[in-house]
């Protein structure tokens, strides 16, 4: 169960890594579109669980390697965003959210 403190810091960080994937999405290649699905809380809150959805996703792999090899520079305009309201970023740790992938799957069986 989060506190409610990790609920609002999570969903800070949602909304601004939202932002940060959208003016970044060149790096991750053409025709990709990166959106963060969900955000969990360590409740130090000195880690980020960010889970992504990939879309298209038959080179999904590759593109979060590309958001872990930029992950660098990611929590550093992190920071920028959020620096007057958190005192520590926290470390950002990439998954790849496949549930659009299951739920289209079980609709192609229901058809």
């Amino acid at each position: 169960m989060e506190s409610t403190r990790q609920q609002k810091v999570a969903r800070l960080l949602q909304r601004d890594l939202a932002e940060i994937m959208r003016l970044k999405s060149r790096i991750f290649g053409s025709g990709v579109m990166v959106s963060v699905t969900v955000v969990r809380m360590t409740p130090d809150l000195g880690l980020a669980k960010v889970y992504l959805s990939i879309f298209p996703s038959d080179n999904s792999e590759e593109v979060l390697k590309a958001v872990e090899k930029a992950s660098r520079n990611i929590r550093y305009e992190l920071g920028t965003l959020v620096g007057k309201q958190l005192r520590v970023v926290p470390e950002l740790k990439f998954y790849l959210d496949d549930s659009f992938d299951y739920a289209k799957r079980i609709d192609d069986l229901l058809d």
